[in-house]
């Protein structure tokens, strides 16, 4: 059954594992059709400059542009400048490339200018030929913070420079209660035929977005079924410290320990087919299940359980409104 061109999909995303279902997305469905809201708990600054890394991810990869053996910044990188700032900054543990370095700078000018993130966000995923439309979740600044024994650290401080080391106290985000979901971001929701959460930490990547006032009610609201990819295979992330995170918090590091995170708006899980014994435990939350191969180590991989996910919730819109 073929995907109508004007099947709006909206998807609330962060980090390398979105960017990559993303990609095989864009090829199932038209990818002007296709809206993405982006986490931006993990933003910082670094040498004054702004730095969106899941903005810049999720743009390089719809742009068919990211180093794909990194899964994030640029191809065949050099960082010369970051080796000169050396000599000016005790530390340089953030790696900005040399290519990379100019997405930055324009997004720091255009910011001082007094220009919203949302509108820099456009014009950054215009000039890489993005189709898609990228927004920020929020134009007000939002900072995911870490706590471990070793204090409170931002999440890159955490995540890159501490790789991901010491026990999980607690995570905050900083200035959520006075930030505001970016414009467009709750009618995207509202709108979409389909609500996609790929899989991404759910506690860094999609929590901040939960987080901001009207999303998580947009969510619960939305006619569109809501479909979670699970960011853990066999109980451990392909990517990133999501198990740390949430054995850290005490919720069980487990396919059933993430949906539980969603329940209040989720229909549809994809968990993988190691995860199959579990099926059953979801089924009784009340929850649709798919099980696949979610592990997405090329192109035609993302392509595959893009296509499971869209072709499943369109049959089953399809049966629901001609009856069957």
């Amino acid at each position: 059954m073929p995907i109508p061109r004007d099947f709006r999909v909206t998807a609330l995303a962060g980090g390398v594992g979105a960017a990559r279902f993303l990609r095989g997305l864009v090829r199932v469905i038209d990818p002007a059709s296709l809206t993405v809201i982006v986490n931006t708990g993990d933003d910082d600054e670094f040498f004054g400059l702004s730095v969106s890394p899941d903005l810049d991810t999720i743009t390089y990869t719809l742009a068919g542009a990211v180093d794909s053996s990194k899964g994030w910044g640029l191809p065949e990188e050099t960082f010369r400048c970051l080796t000169a700032l050396g000599r000016y900054y005790p530390e340089t543990w953030f790696g900005l490339g040399d290519a990379d370095l100019a997405t930055h700078l324009f997004r720091t000018q255009q910011l001082r200018e007094g220009k919203s993130l949302s509108a820099v966000t456009t014009a950054i995923a215009q000039t890489w030929g993005v189709r898609s439309t990228v927004l920020p979740m929020s134009n007000d600044p939002v900072r995911t913070i870490v706590h471990t024994e070793a204090g409170a650290l931002p999440f890159q401080q955490y995540f890159v420079k501490g790789r991901s080391e010491g026990q999980v106290k607690q995570v905050e985000l900083h200035g959520i209660d006075t930030a505001h979901a970016a414009p467009g971001v709750r009618e995207a929701i509202q709108s979409a035929h389909l609500v996609i959460l790929p899989p991404s930490n759910p506690i860094v990547s999609i929590g901040p977005i939960l987080a901001l006032p009207g999303v998580r009610e947009a969510m619960r609201a939305t006619s569109a079924p809501v479909v979670a990819i699970s960011p853990l295979v066999a109980g451990k992330p392909i990517k990133g410290p999501a198990d740390r995170l949430l054995g850290g918090l005490g919720i069980d590091v487990s396919v059933g320990g993430v949906a539980g995170l969603y329940r209040d708006f989720l229909d549809t899980f994809v968990i993988d087919t190691q995860d199959a014994a579990q099926q059953h435990q979801l089924e009784q939350l009340g929850l649709a299940v798919i099980v696949t191969d979610t592990i997405m180590s090329d192109m035609e991989k993302s392509t595959m359980l893009a296509r499971v996910v869209v072709e499943h919730e369109h049959r089953k819109k399809w049966r629901v409104e001609s009856g069957e």
